[in-house]
């Protein structure tokens, strides 16, 4: 199953619906390079909801910390949401919690932008 990608803007917040599985190859690939266009394109709020994602492997896990690294260094916030048990699991066994602002719902994590919205102004 390739994974497939959705995205929208919800109130200044583009917001990347992923399905599927990040594995290495074609998968974790084609999400690195979305994401360099999503950045490109000067978005700068990003949340990614992981709602339907099955299943992620160690280089599925290297793509999500690139993927935040450069939104880091190009000025942008990324986050991520509706994280299912097992994927929590992994991310809180590999310590990647403390890397990733992670919220229960695709709400709290837009809302989580408004903070920023008034910090900048």
């Amino acid at each position: 199953m390739s994974m497939q990608m959705a995205n929208r803007e919800v109130d200044g917040v583009y917001v990347v619906t992923l399905e599927g599985r990040i594995v290495l190859g074609e998968e974790s690939h084609s999400f690195r390079e979305r994401m360099k266009r999503v950045l490109a394109e000067g978005k700068k709020k990003i949340v990614l909801n992981m709602a339907n994602i099955k299943y992620i492997d160690s280089s599925g896990l290297g793509a999500l910390v690139a993927v935040h690294y450069n939104a880091k260094t190009q000025g942008a916030s990324m986050c991520l949401c509706n994280l299912g048990e097992k994927f929590y699991e992994v991310l809180l066994i590999t310590k990647l919690l403390t890397v990733f602002d992670v919220y229960d719902t695709e709400v709290a994590a837009i809302n989580s932008f408004q903070g920023l919205l008034t910090a900048s102004n």
